[in-house]
């Protein structure tokens, strides 16, 4: 392997890719990473560390301000400080101490928990920490600002009390797994929360099966749950894939039936430390987290003991184990963003698959994920980060909003609810924080909007200035356009709202006619809409406005078919459609155009199967910058 730049290493010779495929593999080193190992059974205050990147025995690095039994699973760490929590025996304490990673010295007192605890789940990203829950009979999470000192506050409540569970963590989300569920049995459920929000857990999916007393080691991406109780002793790993939902699959083993052992990371290779097999052992193994398999000897902790903490200043909630200047494996924002996703429809049948392509190429749509439900006639819309799928028909009506990340295939997870549970057919539009998703059948004007980056439920905007369904929509990064749709009969409206506000929409000006089910894509500056149906028939005809101006819709070209209900977005720069309805048939076709000039599309490649309704957004349509 190439002598690749770090913090502490800025030798050798490489090239671009060498860097990108080491940072996007996940094996960039990471040689400043320290992994911290802090008290633990049978009541030891002893804090050891170790350097991650190496093997090695552990050394001292200082004592907690107090012998804390049963801490276990403490990964709760900053790039600069780890937080300690809670331990004891019976009914546990509530202390809150915290140490600086890359100095050793004795814990400080941080505050206090929300109440006594032992057997406490934690993690982190590089501000918040989030503990709990514990003890079994517990049912709070709390969090903390990591950089101050105070006493925990109230996050919310997991989907289940339990003890003895394991967390794992990218910078955005806190997974939960297994534990003990009262009054002494051990659960396979694994649920979920955002970090940077409050509120009550949400089901992720299952563990390979119901255990307790284990470890737990992330990437920024892809969560291990490491041996355990069943109550049998266990070797294996298992792992999710943090940013989507679904059960924990097999990963690799240790070498020893354990349990109560403790796991960090550095984002890259995974460590697993003390714990009993059955009696005590003091010893460190460790294994690479893109890749699995069975673990190896790191070296030995300077104490036997189980029920530890353990943190490090580069887990998954911290970075991808590169410490250098990022490079952005999707390029985002308006003009540069490249992943499109095209989601739900109608294909054989209802469908949740995501399908995905890179907008500034030409070729075939491949396999994303799923939507956490089949899905069809939605809104969509994104920030350069986040997609949300909002309402539609599963076949019945859903008020149901969904999302997943650009950066990571996957799943999509829950996000809240639309204020109505009857409406499909509505679309949507949106800036880099807000979304908006208006109209829908039965027909009706209600606008409303969420923040994208904050789970919730929608809350009202304002009214459309006319009820209809099966609009186009399309934005700026200020400005939202509705064209169109039906009431139940066709309209050649076009609508806008400005989206940083609230308000009742107001008259843009006209399509060239009447239509409904039409798409729209658009850059910062213009909308395109295409296709849709003016009766008798589908239409391949596409039309445009300026989008910061007032004015009737001009002609831009044709499609390569005629078409309605496609999924359509863009870069900015490049509109592209895919599928769509023929009436009979579904199209699989993608097509593209050069939004800054006019003309008819070009063919652009394939979706993986023929479908309508399969909405699409973008990480760099016309509302980012």
């Amino acid at each position: 392997m190439a002598n690749y730049p770090q913090l502490d290493n800025a030798r050798g010779v490489w090239n671009m890719k060498e860097v990108y495929d080491a940072v996007m593999g996940g094996y960039w080193p990471n040689a400043l990473s320290r992994g911290v190992f802090a008290a633990g059974s049978p009541n030891v205050n002893t804090i050891d560390y170790v350097t991650i990147s190496t093997t090695g025995d552990a050394a001292d690095f200082g004592d907690l301000a107090e012998v804390e039994q049963q801490v276990n699973k403490g990964n709760c760490s900053s790039f600069t400080r780890g937080i300690i929590a809670g331990g004891g025996a019976g009914s546990g304490d509530n202390d809150i101490e915290y140490v600086t990673i890359m100095s050793a010295g004795n814990a400080a007192d941080f505050g206090d928990l929300l109440s006594n605890e032992y057997n406490t789940a934690s993690g982190s990203n590089s501000v918040r920490g989030l503990i709990g829950p514990g003890s079994a009979t517990n049912s709070q999470i709390g969090y903390l600002t990591i950089a101050s000192t105070g006493n925990l506050i109230d996050f919310g409540d997991p989907s289940v009390n339990r003890a003895h569970a394991a967390t794992v963590n990218s910078p955005t989300r806190l997974c939960i797994g297994g534990g003990t569920a009262p009054p002494a049995s051990p659960t396979n459920i694994i649920d979920f929360v955002e970090i940077a929000t409050t509120g009550n857990a949400v089901d992720f999916g299952d563990m390979s099966a119901a255990r307790d007393m284990y470890a737990s080691a992330s990437s920024s991406t892809r969560g291990t749950f490491m041996a355990g109780k069943t109550p049998t002793y266990l070797t294996v790993i298992d792992y999710i894939t943090i940013s989507s939902q679904g059960n924990a699959v097999d990963f690799g083993d240790v070498t020893t039936a354990t349990s109560a052992s403790v796991g960090t990371s550095n984002s890259v290779r995974g460590l697993f430390g003390g714990g009993y097999a059955p009696s005590l052992v003091n010893t460190v193994e460790y294994f690479q987290i893109p890749n699995g398999g069975t673990t190896v000897d790191f070296g030995d902790l300077t104490v036997a003991r189980g029920y530890s903490a353990g943190f490090s200043n580069s887990h998954g909630g911290l970075n991808e184990g590169y410490q250098g200047t990022r490079i952005t494996p999707i390029p985002r924002g308006a003009g540069t963003g490249q992943r499109a996703v095209f989601s739900g429809g109608i294909a054989a049948a209802l469908t949740a698959d995501i399908d995905y392509l890179t907008i500034s190429t030409l070729g075939n749509a491949a396999d994303f994920g799923e939507l956490n439900s089949v899905r069809k006639y939605f809104s969509t819309f994104s920030s350069s980060v986040r997609a949300i799928v909002q309402g539609g028909a599963t076949p019945s009506n859903t008020n149901a909003i969904s999302y997943f990340h650009f950066a990571q295939k996957g799943n999509a997870a829950d996000f809240g609810d639309a204020t109505s549970s009857s409406i499909n057919a509505s679309v949507g539009l949106s800036s880099e924080t807000r979304g908006i998703s208006g109209g829908g059948t039965p027909a009706t004007n209600v606008i409303e909007y969420i923040t994208i980056a904050t789970l919730g439920n929608a809350s009202d905007f304002g009214d459309l200035t006319s009820a209809r369904a099966g609009a186009g929509a399309t934005n700026s990064t200020t400005r939202g356009l509705f064209a169109g749709g039906g009431v139940p009969s066709d309209i050649d409206i076009i609508d806008y709202v400005t989206i940083a506000s609230t308000g009742n929409a107001t008259d843009f000006g006209d399509l060239s006619a009447g239509k409904g089910d039409l798409k729209g894509f658009d850059s910062s500056t213009r909308s395109v809409f295409m296709g849709g149906y003016i009766a008798p028939a589908y239409i391949n005809i596409m039309e445009y406005v300026t989008t910061a101006t007032l004015g009737n819709a001009a002609d831009f070209g044709d499609l390569t078919e005629a078409i309605g209900l496609p999924g359509c977005t863009g870069n900015s720069t490049r509109g592209v459609r895919g599928g769509g309805d023929q009436n009979p048939g579904k199209s699989n076709v993608i097509d593209y155009v050069t939004i800054a000039s006019t003309g008819d599309a070009a063919d652009f490649g394939d979706l993986t199967a023929g479908v309508h309704g399969k909405y699409a957004t973008s990480n760099g349509h016309g509302g980012l910058s």
